[in-house]
């Protein structure tokens, strides 16, 4: 069985495939349109999810599962970055509305679940993400909503270092991860140039910090980006696929 891209499917292909008796899994790419330093681009967050999906879709179909890769949202809760030109959000209200809608109607059109894949970290987005989940399940509306959430320390033990600091935006490991995907996207010139930035962004959120600037990244970014490479991101790749696989059999299985 292989994986499927739904805008590029017509509604003939799309009706034949949910009419097969296999589970049926939609995953919804949310990324975001945001700085993310000198050297990479607004849409980071978007490449990233987009390559999670598309892996975890493949291995989803390798297990027997009908695997469909829904179009990204390439905006989210983005008040972090709002300082920063290019960088675009929505409300967490918006936010809230398009996720629950595309849910439902996902499950209505015979999807057994719709797994959130995001690559978007900022405290009031996960925040989102996560009331998201719980108003759908309370909702009964049909179909299962996933958010494999990289946040909760189960999944942050299986990425990397730099990740599991919470000195992580647009440092070592996302820019990793946009070099696998595609090395021209990167400025690495400017990279290369960047000092290693460590800060605990996790920290400062504890002390109430509501943007990059409360956190002293003036670049928005922290991490070590000169330090990248596109080896260290099929590797994270690996293990976000895994952890996306791992959420959706244990949702079936229970």
């Amino acid at each position: 069985m292989t994986a499927h891209e739904l805008a590029r499917m017509t509604y003939v292909e799309v009706e034949a495939l949910l009419a097969g008796p296999e589970r049926k899994i939609a995953l919804l790419p949310t990324g975001s349109t945001e700085a993310h330093g000198p050297h990479l681009p607004l849409a980071t967050d978007s490449i990233i999810a987009e390559e999670m999906a598309r892996q975890a879709a493949e291995r989803l179909a390798e297990r027997g599962y009908v695997a469909v890769r829904l179009p990204t949202l390439d905006y989210a809760v983005t008040d972090w970055a709002a300082s920063f030109a290019g960088s675009a959000g929505i409300s967490k209200a918006g936010a809230r509305t398009i996720l629950l809608d595309l849910a439902r109607r996902c499950g209505e059109l015979g999807f057994d679940a719709v797994v959130l894949i995001n690559a978007h970290l900022e405290p009031d987005n996960i925040a989102t993400l996560r009331a998201v989940i719980r108003e759908h399940a309370e909702s009964g509306a049909p179909g299962l909503l996933l958010f494999p959430d990289t946040t909760r320390r189960r999944n942050a033990e299986r990425l990397t270092a730099e990740f599991r600091s919470g000195s992580c935006h647009a440092g070592q490991y996302e820019t990793s991860l946009v070099l696998a995907v595609d090395p021209s996207l990167v400025r690495m010139e400017l990279a290369n140039a960047l000092p290693a930035h460590h800060v605990p962004l996790h920290e400062h959120i504890a002390r109430g910090a509501t943007s990059f600037a409360d956190c002293g990244l003036d670049q928005a970014y922290c991490g070590d980006p000169a330090g990248a490479s596109a080896e260290e991101g099929r590797a994270t790749y690996a293990a976000l696929a895994a952890i996306v696989v791992d959420a959706v059999v244990e949702a079936f299985a229970s």
